[in-house]
């Protein structure tokens, strides 16, 4: 039972991570166009 509930916490852990690294990602790529993140969504000044 602990390893069941193990791994739907490590896959919880896994899916924020993964959401977090694009968010990061998507910023970067956004910076490096001349653009600015407004929630969530790149603008370009």
């Amino acid at each position: 039972m602990f390893g069941l509930i193990r791994t739907v916490i490590l896959v919880m852990i896994a899916f924020v991570a993964g959401l977090l690294i694009e968010r990061n990602q998507t910023a970067t790529a956004c910076n490096d166009q001349g653009g600015m993140m407004l929630d969530r969504v790149c603008e370009r000044e």
